[in-house]
């Protein structure tokens, strides 16, 4: 090959090189679908965001507000969506892989003291008032009556003051200012919310309880059996009420208590690259502080639940790959990445090497054969031009000659020829030339038809040809 075409080719590696170094180190960029526009879940998610791109990290987040969480899992689910703020009891993309569990909300079911409401078995007949915050919050409600047998008054019934018969529950919704008031008039006996514990909402239903409390007393209620609930309705969350999660003297509640609640998530599809979502969990929560600042339900953010890696990605509510390596530490290293393709860039690189080099060789052995082919008709015209009886055979095998040298000229502009071979060609150039000058002068006694001429051509050749070193 010329050696213009061997630093084109050179260039172009190193073009190649510079490209895939500079694909492999940009950001990858992922959208997340966030709902509500207005919630907690939003502010945090959209400070995760400013911080990633303010520390210039390998993954970024572009962040697509939406009025409601099941719009949101329903982007990630059609696809719209690489990661979703989702509340699995809303909707529960069929895609959907958890990264991480951003807060949890509990049933708070409060009831004055004197009221004898412990657990959930005990509101049959009661009317239990429904503070919702969202839509879905009222079908939690409905899906634990079911579980305990119990059946949902009509609307009318559990407006009236009529006595409810065993088993059935009567459902009253209420504004949070409207409490106190339902709670006094016997409108209700226990009222429920579905809210962080810390969040303020919770904190107002519990005071709002206890100002209808003769004695400022407030029972919270028990939802027992969160495990066999939660085997039913995989979507709910068991959640344990610590003991003085509200404060107060004596602490509210006095000892732990066990419910149930909701969780709102981080989701990712199971297509997006393990390795994007490890990053993603672990800048989240190893900013957690920095991001509670702006965002402070930051604080609450946990890993889910799992008790082995197997159990992670095959559980009821399965945990992204990714995730998993992050909690457990077992993070792809750049050759643990790309292991797979390195292997076969090698493999197939040496296969392409071997291959290139194969048939460099063939041509160089091609070459050496034209040149083997012009050596052996020189020195078949030097025996000629030794036995030539006439003028006119010594101009043929001068005008052969001349094509052949013009044919070597070409090869060795072309390509390089070794020097061994260049050192046979001017010999048996010189050696031709000779022997036509000496053919000449027998037929023309005292002529000298320049053959200083034709010994310069071989001179000459030697001069213009670049392997010849």
């Amino acid at each position: 090959m010329r050696r213009e075409w061997l630093y084109v080719l050179l260039a172009l590696g190193f073009a190649a090189v510079a490209g895939l170094v500079v694909y492999f180190s940009r950001p990858t960029l992922l959208t997340v679908a966030v709902g509500p526009r207005d919630g907690v879940e939003a502010g945090l998610i959209e400070t995760y965001a400013r911080a990633l791109n303010r520390n210039h990290e390998d993954v970024r987040l572009q962040v697509v507000p939406f009025d409601d969480v099941r719009d949101s899992a329903a982007a990630l689910e059609q696809g719209r969506a690489d990661l979703a703020v989702v509340r699995p009891d809303v909707k529960l993309p069929d895609n959907g892989l958890t990264l991480a569990i951003l807060h949890d909300e509990a049933l708070i079911i409060a009831a004055p003291d004197a009221s004898e409401i412990e657990s959930f078995s005990d509101l049959s007949t009661r009317r239990l008032g429904v503070v919702t915050r969202h839509v879905a919050d009222l079908p939690v409600l409905t899906s634990l009556l079911d579980f305990y047998d119990f059946k949902a008054s009509s609307e009318d019934e559990a407006a009236g003051d009529t006595p409810l018969a065993a088993g059935r529950v009567g459902l009253v919704t209420l504004k949070a200012s409207e409490i106190t008031q339902a709670l006094e008039s016997k409108r209700v006996d226990a009222v429920a919310i579905i809210a962080s514990p810390t969040a303020k909402p919770a904190q107002a239903m519990l005071r709002a309880v206890e100002a209808a409390s003769p004695e400022r007393k407030v029972t919270l209620v028990s939802v027992p059996d969160g495990k066999a609930i939660i085997q039913r309705m995989p979507t709910l969350q068991p959640v344990t009420l610590t003991a003085g999660t509200f404060g107060g003297r004596p602490k509210r509640p006095e000892e732990d208590v066990e419910t149930v609640g909701v969780s709102y998530r981080l989701m990712a599809r199971g297509a997006v690259s393990r390795v994007a979502v490890a990053s993603v969990v672990q800048h989240l929560f190893e900013w957690r502080s920095r991001l509670a600042a702006a965002a402070p339900v930051a604080q609450q953010m946990k890993p889910p639940d799992y008790d082995t890696t197997v159990t992670a990605t095959s559980a009821q509510l399965p945990n992204h790959p990714g995730a998993v390596d992050y909690f457990e530490r077992e993070q792809q290293t750049f050759l643990d990445r790309y292991e797979d393709w390195i292997y076969l860039v090698a493999f197939f690189g040496g296969t392409v090497g071997s291959g290139i080099a194969w048939l460099g060789q063939r041509l160089a052995r091609k070459r050496r054969e034209r040149i083997d082919v012009i050596l052996d008709r020189l020195l078949d015209i030097l025996a000629e031009a030794r036995e030539a009886k006439t003028a006119a055979a010594l101009d043929a095998l001068t005008r052969e000659t001349d094509a052949l040298i013009a044919d070597v000229v070409r090869q060795a502009r072309e390509r390089s020829i070794d020097s061994r071979m260049v050192s046979a060609l001017i010999l048996a150039i010189d050696a031709v030339n000779g022997a036509l000058d000496a053919g000449r002068r027998a037929f023309e006694p005292g002529a000298d038809p320049g053959t200083g001429g034709r010994t310069r051509t071989a001179r000459l050749l030697s001069l213009s040809l670049p392997a010849a070193e």
